[in-house]
């Protein structure tokens, strides 16, 4: 499945970070800032999660929520939030249901070898639950900047 900017975005209810869960239904009337990432506590996740968390107060003065989601276990989360005083929620979808629903479970290749994973990527979902932005293959560096400007743009 492939998610488009004018789509409605997937509905979710998931659990979360510190024993929560999560739905996007909750959340109507805010913006939305949906980041999918492979893995907690690796190099490239962690820049990006510590990039979304130094913007956090110009994304929360806008009426977003950011929200971090990958396969990885609600206790790893924690451990991951704690480590790196991230502000903001961490979903747990280790079946893969959510990933799925947004199209960010696919091949990937690394050394020659295919193995299937999270593809980076990040929707702007509008206070109405509709996709205002998509980016995929995202390359860490600017990343929660270029996010954030769009999210000026709602």
């Amino acid at each position: 499945m492939t998610i488009e900017p004018g789509d409605t975005a997937p509905d979710f209810s998931l659990p979360a970070d510190g024993g929560g869960k999560v739905s996007l239904k909750a959340l109507r009337g805010r913006k939305v800032i949906l980041y999918f990432y492979p893995k907690d506590d690796t190099p490239g996740c962690t820049t990006e999660a510590c990039a979304f968390r130094d913007a956090a107060p110009d994304f929360s003065g806008l009426g977003a929520e950011v929200i971090g989601v990958s396969k990885d276990s609600v206790a790893r989360h924690d451990r991951f939030k704690a480590k790196y005083a991230l502000p903001f929620t961490l979903v747990s979808d280790e079946d893969g249901t959510l990933c799925e629903a947004y199209g960010v479970w696919q091949e990937k290749k690394n050394y020659g070898k295919s193995y299937m994973g999270i593809v980076r990527s990040t929707f702007l979902i509008d206070a109405k639950g509709k996709v205002a932005g998509v980016w995929r293959n995202v390359r860490v560096k600017g990343h929660a900047e270029a996010v954030l400007e769009e999210a000026k743009k709602l």
